[in-house]
């Protein structure tokens, strides 16, 4: 990847909360990467770890000029799930705290599901548990070809309850029921089979080319485009093709094509230039 910048992006999300725990990254050219920062901890969550997340992400929903968002585990592995420690607290908490302690995962997922840039999680060693889930999450995700994942949830007589709408979405329901239901681990092959990974890459070194790809591919895209195209996928997914339907999808091209964006693509277009967004080398 190329080497970061200070930007005043990163001066926003770095604070005394969020400094040790998510290690912001930003490039001149609006590629952001969360690090997460817990490596002794094989970047496992815990109370603060999830605020620190879910802070980082409100603040990239409203940065200027972030194209894309990486998401990265510190020490070569992505993340183990849930942090030892923080499960065993949760034995002795009444039923209303730890529905607080699982609201506040779910708020941070919601938080990243819904950032108007593209996504993408970059995964190497392990993604256990809310590890994986936080990957479905992503539009994305690449993972190198010895990486493990697993819902390992039953196996403590839990459920993956929180990650379980993002892990449905990007599996579909059969698959998702299996994996649930048996704790099994799985490797990169697989979870590229079922959908939890979109590329299989050979190594560390790989997965940055992949991620210095991805960057450059998306400075070519119109930001605003790619926030609406996002939520129309979130829209139109499961609806009945009915009239109704048919008039929304077509209110929203009409909507973009008289947009800033729209008007000033398709006039590149036509006058064989680059739109004043394409950002590309």
């Amino acid at each position: 990847m190329t080497n970061p910048i200070v930007d005043p992006l990163v001066e926003v999300v770095d604070t005394s909360a969020t400094s040790s725990l998510v290690r912001i990254e930003a490039t001149v050219d609006g590629a952001v990467t969360v690090v997460m920062n817990r490596p002794e901890r094989k970047n496992a969550f815990n109370d603060d770890l999830i605020s620190a997340l879910e802070e980082a992400f409100r603040t990239l929903a409203g940065a200027e000029g972030v194209r894309v968002v990486f998401i990265r585990g510190a020490g070569g592995v992505f993340s183990a799930g849930a942090d030892l420690e923080w499960m065993r607290a949760a034995i002795d908490r009444t039923e209303a705290d730890n529905r607080d302690d699982a609201m506040a995962m779910a708020v941070m997922l919601k938080q990243l599901w819904d950032l108007p840039q593209l996504t993408v999680a970059l995964i190497e060693g392990g993604a256990f548990g809310g590890g994986a889930g936080l990957a479905c999450a992503c539009d994305l995700a690449i993972g190198t070809a010895d990486t493990k994942f697993s819902f390992s949830e039953v196996r403590l007589g839990l459920i993956p309850a929180t990650i379980s709408p993002y892990v449905v979405q990007a599996l579909g329901p059969r698959e998702a029921r299996a994996l649930f239901a048996t704790g099994r681990v799985f490797d990169s092959a697989y979870a590229e089979r079922i959908g939890l990974l979109s590329e299989v890459v050979p190594d560390a070194a790989a997965l940055d080319a992949a991620q210095d790809r991805i960057a450059t591919e998306i400075k070519a895209c119109a930001p605003g485009a790619v926030g609406e195209s996002k939520r129309l996928v979130s829209h139109v997914h499961g609806r009945h093709v009915d009239h109704g339907l048919l008039d929304d999808t077509a209110r929203r091209i009409a909507a973009a094509r008289v947009g800033s964006e729209g008007q000033e693509g398709v006039r590149a277009f036509l006058e064989r230039r680059r739109p004043s967004w394409n950002l590309a080398d």
